[in-house]
């Protein structure tokens, strides 16, 4: 993995600020890609030269923690899992490095474009303001009984990575705007049950774009990779509770989560 944050290194970087006014993207198509290392080293190493990162702090690969809340009966991974149409997923995400914490909301809207809402908090707990926020994110993406499911939301799953954020440029005369990608390294999950484990040898690569697939997504495919059906959430843990049903991510436990370490 150290060939790939020297990778990082070599690019120009980006404020917050700037990625934001060319990129915010919070109604958008997301493509996931779960690679080995060695794999995500040579993709990053094919990136476009203009091709910018985030720096906060001297920092490029940002510590991140989420905690997960679901209800006991799990309708949020269930959701996922069954491939229904009206999903959701509800987070506490910290920004470890950078500080701040903030409650979001994960819904899938049309033509498969996900929205993400979120609001500040002052702690990583669902609170009363929290459940109410839900509820109404719920409500507005059409949510079945979007009240009781945020009145019975509940921690279920943390996760913790290292994530370097990319600014990948447009191409005006092609139509394609800038986009941004994610590049989830040092992944690790803990159950509320006590199980825990950490897949080192993988990398996850998240490409945030319109319509259209963007310049990292083209790298991707020329290196053989297409996009997989991969959840930190679903995934992560279908893995730590064989039990749960988990067709829809067979392949994806198989390939990269058989040698994961409990930790």
């Amino acid at each position: 993995m150290s060939a790939a944050i020297e990778r990082l290194r070599t690019l120009r970087t980006v404020s917050l600020e700037e990625l934001n006014a060319q990129a915010a993207l919070q109604t958008r198509v997301d493509r996931k890609y779960i690679v080995a290392a060695h794999d995500a080293t040579a993709v990053l190493a094919a990136l476009p030269r203009d091709a910018q990162v985030l720096e906060i702090d001297g920092e490029r690969a940002l510590r991140y923690a989420s905690r997960y809340y679901d209800t006991p009966t799990l309708d949020s991974y269930l959701g996922a899992a069954r491939g229904r149409r009206r999903r959701f997923k509800v987070r506490s995400r910290s920004y470890v490095d950078s500080g701040g914490q903030f409650l979001e909301v994960k819904t899938r809207g049309g033509r498969s474009a996900t929205v993400k809402d979120r609001v500040p908090v002052a702690t990583s707990g669902l609170d009363e303001a929290g459940v109410q926020y839900a509820a109404e994110m719920l409500a507005d993406a059409g949510i079945p009984e979007s009240g009781r499911i945020a009145e019975r939301l509940q921690p279920t799953l943390e996760t913790r990575y290292r994530r370097a954020t990319l600014l990948l440029p447009g191409n005006e005369t092609g139509g394609i705007s800038a986009a941004r990608a994610t590049i989830d390294i040092d992944l690790a999950w803990a159950d509320i049950t006590g199980e825990r484990m950490h897949l080192p040898g993988a990398v996850i690569i998240e490409t945030k774009s319109g319509q259209r697939p963007g310049a990292l997504d083209r790298t991707l495919w020329r290196h053989g990779h297409r996009p997989s059906s991969i959840s930190k959430y679903g995934t992560g843990l279908a893995a730590l509770r064989p039990a749960l049903p988990s067709n829809k991510w067979r392949r994806v436990l198989s390939d990269h989560f058989a040698d994961a370490i409990a930790a």
